[in-house]
C-alpha cells in the first residue's frame, strides 16, 4: 500500500518539475536577450507570469498533501483506498488548476479547480483524524 501514496506524490513531483521546465524555457528569451523589443505585454510574458505564479502554488496547499503522505507512509497500517483515491483526486486537480491558471483569465473556474484539491487533502486530513480517534476510542 505504501506504492499507493507515493505514486501521487511522485506524480506531483514530477509536475512541479515540467513546471519548472516551462517557465525556464518561457524566461529563456528574455535571459539570452532574444525577446522581441516591443513596448506591449508579449505573450511569453503573459504566460511566463501565469506559470511563474502556478509553479508558486505548488509550495503552497500542496505542502498539506505531503505532509499527510510522510504520516501515512510512517504509519502503512493507515493506509486505505479512500486515502488512495483522495490522493489522485488531489494531483488531478492541480493538473487541472495549472492548465486553468495558465491558459486563461478565468478566476471563477480557478477556483472551482482549486476547490477539488482543497477537498481532496481535506478529506484525506480528516480521514486521518477519524481514524486515529477511532484507534485510540478502541484502546481505551
Amino acid at each position: 500500500m505504501i506504492n499507493s501514496i507515493i505514486l501521487p506524490m511522485f506524480a506531483h513531483v514530477m509536475w512541479t518539475a515540467i513546471l519548472y521546465a516551462l517557465v525556464t524555457v518561457l524566461r529563456a528569451p528574455k535571459v539570452w536577450g532574444i525577446a522581441a523589443k516591443s513596448d506591449g505585454p508579449s505573450t511569453l510574458k503573459t504566460l511566463e507570469v501565469k506559470a511563474s505564479a502556478n509553479l508558486s502554488n505548488q509550495f503552497e496547499w500542496p505542502l498539506f498533501f505531503h505532509a499527510i503522505c510522510i504520516i501515512l507512509i510512517a504509519n502503512p497500517s493507515l493506509i486505505n483506498s479512500t486515502y488512495i483515491v483522495l490522493a489522485w483526486i488531489f494531483i488531478a486537480g492541480r493538473f487541472l488548476h495549472s492548465g486553468v491558471q495558465i491558459l486563461s483569465n478565468n478566476i471563477k473556474l480557478r477556483g472551482l479547480v482549486f476547490t477539488i484539491n482543497y477537498l481532496a487533502v481535506l478529506g484525506m486530513w480528516f480521514t486521518l483524524f477519524i481514524n486515529i480517534v477511532n484507534a485510540s476510542n478502541h484502546h481505551v
